[in-house]
């Protein structure tokens, strides 16, 4: 592990806890963490280890909300894995083309994008808050496999930030679930998007695992905790919490590509 000050330690495990808080209620928990990150690091440090880093942390606070979540609220486990599965292969191809592309070129797109989606959710109040009329039909699984397995998966690997926001709302569009089914079906997906992103990064040495595995307690700890929030709030919290993430993740990613 690079030489890094106690203090700079403190702050990523810190940024960890509420990046693992965020994750859980809505997703993109990565808006926080990955800054933090290369921040955080040297210099010198490549940005595949910051992105290795932060999949070996996440991974941690997901599952702990995955299982919080399967507990309590009405998850179709078995569509959940199957589109996770899609997805474990789409990260795992995102992560290996991540090594040797530059990312730039994807975040004005990415910004387009959720500013779309932004307007989509205030110009319909509902949108997520009625439960499922029923069982998700063939077409509606394989449309979900596609899009939030194979789709939002290779982006996860690729990029990473927001990803969790992407698969609440498309889960959210294609399945017609309330927002707080969405998000725990999407901690199972991101479960598999993590882990195949997380051996790709693993297999090119490009994880810091001592500073992994101590951010991982804390994000574990945020996950967990956003998981009971979201179940004890309800859709309508999620639906507030879900704006916010996506204007921030607009603006930070306004930032890096326009700084000041």
């Amino acid at each position: 592990m690079p030489d890094i000050p106690l203090t700079v330690i403190a702050l990523l495990c810190v940024a960890a806890l509420a990046a693992g808080w965020i994750d859980a209620v809505v997703g993109g928990g990565g808006l926080l963490l990955l800054p933090v990150l290369l921040l955080g690091l040297p210099s010198h440090t490549p940005a595949a280890h910051a992105l290795g880093t932060n999949k070996a942390v996440a991974i941690v606070g997901t599952t702990g909300a995955a299982v919080t979540y399967a507990r309590k609220a009405p998850v179709d486990v078995r569509t959940a894995v199957r589109i996770g599965l899609a997805a474990l292969a789409g990260s795992s191809a995102g992560a290996f083309f991540a090594a040797g592309m530059s990312t730039d070129v994807l975040k004005p797109v990415i910004m387009v994008v959720l500013l779309g989606v932004a307007a989509f959710v205030i110009l319909r109040p509902a949108f997520g808050t009625a439960p499922a009329t029923g069982p998700a039909t063939r077409r509606q699984i394989l449309a979900a496999i596609g899009l939030a397995g194979l789709g939002i998966g290779f982006y996860d690997g690729l990029v990473g930030p927001g990803t969790g926001t992407f698969l609440v709302l498309a889960l959210t569009a294609l399945l017609h679930l309330d927002l707080v089914t969405a998000s725990a079906t999407a901690k199972i997906v991101n479960c598999c998007t993590n882990a195949g992103a997380l051996a790709t990064f693993a297999w090119q040495g490009a994880v810091l695992w001592q500073l992994a595995a101590l951010m991982a307690v804390f994000n574990l700890a945020g996950g967990t905790l956003g998981a009971r929030t979201a179940l004890k709030q309800g859709s309508g919290f999620v639906r507030v919490v879900l704006l916010t993430v996506v204007f921030a993740l607009v603006a930070n990613l306004a930032y890096e590509q326009w700084p000041a």
